[in-house]
């Protein structure tokens, strides 16, 4: 059985961007999954900016695993890549790592 999972936020939509992120954490927390991958992309990055609720889930997360990415390409075309960096979120060009993960068994799920 695969318990490898890379979760995508690409939503602008906060209930369904927390909701996908609280099922990163509670994959992690409850052992549903050994690993989780967790990233922002597209319209979720400047959400991620605005929300407490999403950043304090992203706390959570942070807590248990390394970091969240968020896409690079995204982020400087927003201008927002500083503001994401100092949430302690890796902005990274995502669409490789992504692949590679995808490649390497990760099953992707995308809220």
């Amino acid at each position: 059985m695969n318990e490898k999972l890379v979760v995508i936020i690409s939503t602008s939509d906060p209930g369904k961007a927390r909701t996908g992120t609280m099922y990163a954490v509670n994959a992690l927390k409850h052992g549903w999954m050994e690993e989780v991958k967790l990233f922002f992309f597209g319209p979720a990055e400047e959400l991620l900016l605005e929300d407490q609720e999403l950043q304090q889930l992203l706390r959570e997360y942070q807590e248990m695993e390394e970091t969240a990415v968020a896409c690079r390409f995204i982020a400087e075309r927003d201008n927002t890549d500083k503001q994401i960096a100092a949430l302690d979120v890796q902005v990274e060009y995502v669409g490789e790592m992504i692949s590679d993960l995808i490649k390497d068994g990760y099953l992707p799920i995308v809220w």
